[in-house]
């Protein structure tokens, strides 16, 4: 089993303190991109049940994990753009509305515990997107049973480092039902 893992691609940056305070830019996409949270009608978002509970949860992370605070999220059809602020108490503020500080990369290593599952670290971006993806499944199984629904194995992140790399993100979030059409992760377009 170990070989299977040994090739996947990366996608956290290596040595990298992913529950340290900062901003950080996630995409979390549908299993095949499959259109579960609606549809873009005259360039907005129209939720459907499936995409409701998603927007629901998001909404709802920092009311579960208090070291976190949302700026600008959308949910698109196939996938959830949103960024997470990570601010443990004691930090100052370096970029954004929030009160945290941005990290650069060339961080302290972690050092992996040896588990096949690598280091899973507590408090972190990780574990923060695994939550969430996990209590909008079993919504959504227990809701609407027989849907199908399943997440990508894994998401994508941006370190955001600084106010201006923020508000470039914050407007691609605002204006990415405006550009479904043109977008990648929509499937007409693969």
């Amino acid at each position: 089993m170990e070989g299977k893992y040994k090739n996947k691609k990366q996608y956290r940056y290596k040595n990298y303190d992913y529950s340290q305070n900062g901003m950080y830019f996630v995409t979390i996409c549908t299993k095949d991109r499959e259109e579960f949270f609606g549809e873009i009608k005259n360039g907005k978002m129209e939720l459907s049940e499936i995409g409701s509970i998603a927007d629901k949860f998001w909404r709802e992370i920092p009311d579960h994990l208090s070291f976190t605070d949302l700026d600008e999220f959308a949910v698109m059809p196939n996938h959830i753009h949103g960024i997470i602020e990570i601010c443990k108490e004691g930090e100052i503020e370096t970029v954004g509305t929030g009160q945290c500080p941005v990290p650069t990369v060339s961080m302290e290593t972690t050092k992996p515990t040896g588990s096949k599952f690598g280091h899973v670290t507590p408090k972190s971006l990780s574990t923060i997107i695994g939550t969430y993806k996990s209590i909008v499944t079993k919504t959504i199984n227990l809701q609407i049973p027989n849907s199908g629904f399943a997440w990508q194995t894994r998401f994508h992140d941006r370190i955001i480092r600084d106010d201006d790399e923020l508000n470039r993100i914050r407007e691609y979030i605002q204006t990415n039902p405006e550009t479904w059409e043109r977008d990648r992760n929509n499937i007409n377009n693969i």
